[in-house]
């Protein structure tokens, strides 16, 4: 009975093998199905975003954004230095797919009264309870951008209690004019 029992078995692998070898070489004789939109534009959005974050002298008080139209990538945001909006615009360049690249990110002007606040407001909001988790990251969640005294934070945050909790603590920073709070909430 066992020797019977083993015989069947062995037939039915060695018939789900050669099923298998058989399904494999049949689709590697086809032709490989061209991409579909969507999914390319997903794709070729998460290959930028990536290249965007591995920029080295990104910073928190560093915003990019960026948009996909087709083959053409849209750089959008506002950098502190000149020469990260050239990084990313030649990084994103390189990536297959793309065929051009319109930079529209603003460089922030240079100000001694905003350098002051970008510290302090990175200081306070970063070493607020629950946010002092987020400095070992190699991209900060909250981006903190300061245009003649105006702060603005962009980024991701965990909830809304952080959310809020991000800007209060920002509109305590002696010197700001005003807080706008564009964090959103992951949901995931």
């Amino acid at each position: 009975m066992r020797k019977l029992f083993r015989k069947r078995l062995h037939l039915a692998l060695l018939f789900s093998l050669t099923l298998l070898i058989t399904a494999v070489n049949a689709d590697a004789r086809q032709p490989a199905a061209p991409p579909s939109t969507a999914n390319s534009s997903a794709g070729l959005a998460n290959q930028v975003r990536h290249q965007l974050v591995m920029l080295p002298f990104l910073s928190p008080f560093d915003d990019l954004e960026f948009q996909v139209r087709g083959n053409q990538i849209v750089l959008l945001g506002q950098v502190v230095r000149p020469a990260l909006k050239e990084d990313a615009r030649a990084a994103v360049s390189h990536i297959e797919g793309v065929e051009s690249v319109d930079n529209q990110m603003e460089v922030l002007p240079p100000s001694p009264v905003d350098d002051p606040i970008r510290r302090a407001e990175f200081r306070a909001i970063y070493g607020a309870p629950g946010f002092d988790i987020c400095l070992i990251r190699s991209v900060q969640p909250i981006h903190i951008i300061v245009k003649n005294g105006h702060v603005t934070l962009e980024g991701i945050v965990r909830s809304e209690t952080d959310r809020n909790l991000a800007a209060i603590v920002a509109n305590q920073v002696p010197n700001v004019f005003s807080v706008t709070n564009k964090l959103l909430v992951d949901n995931g």
